[in-house]
């Protein structure tokens, strides 16, 4: 799939790739030299050496392809389970707490889960990324755990300056890599002012990234969200009106990161998605000024006939 994607930007617009080095199940794609990583046996599931992966990164560019390492924070069941001292506890009996799935999260306020991140972020740009994009950078987004869940090491903070300092932190590990940290956070909170119970408001995090990725699928925002009856169904206008919200609040602020949207190009609910539906989201961006995008499909499967040719102007 990976040299598919890369024939795709080969032949598009597209420009760069984000690449999963840790996924949302604490996986990584290939042998790590990160003590962690190796104690908790993150490498040991299908892993792709370092001759294949320095093979992948190298064709990206001699073809000019901007390559991103993902790396997914506190969703990772596999480091909870292993150090449970650093999971999401129950405040009832302090065993660790599960979500809907019966997976473990880890306790965003533990700084040793954020090292981590660090680490392999270090890790990736030495083998030749050249950006760090962190997702999963929140606290769990189920309602229950609002009663149900403790954290170590709150120290009275509530939970978006947790994510502020956070945030704070790993980017004073990730600075002397002298790569953009970038982050992934929901679309909504650029529109929403309290922190979503995640721990994402828009003022404490915007200035601690170079870029800020609102995840701004329509099909994920809820009937009569800006006064539209179905988000779904009005690519342009839901992408318009989170820009332009996402613009306002970042106005005035100091250091405030560039603002890239993920788009959606995957279909959930009435219409299907296709060319049309795509090309809108990104009109909508270059109305508001935003030129930048990430499409997202949950397949890699990606509607080719909303990409212009390499080198085609709008």
């Amino acid at each position: 799939k990976q040299w598919e994607l890369i024939d795709v930007a080969k032949r598009t617009e597209v420009n760069a790739l984000v690449i999963d080095v840790k996924d949302d199940r604490g996986l990584l794609l290939y042998r790590s030299t990160v003590p962690l990583a190796r104690e908790i046996g993150a490498d040991a599931v299908q892993p792709m050496s370092y001759a294949r992966m320095r093979a992948v990164l190298d064709t990206m560019r001699a073809h000019n392809i901007y390559p991103i390492a993902r790396i997914v924070v506190a969703k990772d069941p596999l480091l909870a389970q292993r150090k449970r001292e650093w999971a999401v506890k129950r405040k009832s009996d302090g065993s660790v707490w599960l979500d809907k799935k019966k997976n473990p999260w880890l306790d965003p306020t533990h700084p040793e889960v954020w090292k981590y991140a660090a680490d392999l972020a270090a890790e990736a740009v030495r083998m030749g990324f050249s950006e760090v994009q962190l997702d999963y950078v929140r606290f769990p987004d189920e309602d229950r755990i609002i009663y149900e869940g403790e954290y170590a090491k709150m120290n009275g903070r509530v939970r978006a300056q947790v994510i502020r300092d956070q945030l704070a932190y790993i980017r004073g590990l990730v600075r002397p890599l002298r790569v953009p940290l970038t982050i992934d956070v929901f679309g909504l909170t650029a529109t929403d002012t309290t922190d979503m119970g995640i721990g994402q408001r828009w003022e404490l995090f915007v200035d601690q990234a170079d870029v800020v990725l609102p995840m701004a699928y329509p099909s994920h925002y809820a009937p009569g969200t800006y006064g539209l009856r179905n988000p779904n169904a009005s690519p342009y206008a839901t992408i318009d009106k989170t820009l332009k919200d996402a613009k306002r609040r970042s106005q005035g602020i100091a250091g405030a990161a560039k603002l890239v949207p993920y788009y959606q190009d995957f279909t959930m609910g009435p219409p299907r998605y296709g060319a049309a539906q795509v090309r809108a989201q990104m009109k909508a961006g270059y109305d508001n000024g935003v030129r930048g995008w990430v499409l997202w499909n949950p397949g890699s499967r990606y509607t080719l006939g909303a990409l212009r040719a390499e080198g085609a102007s709008d």
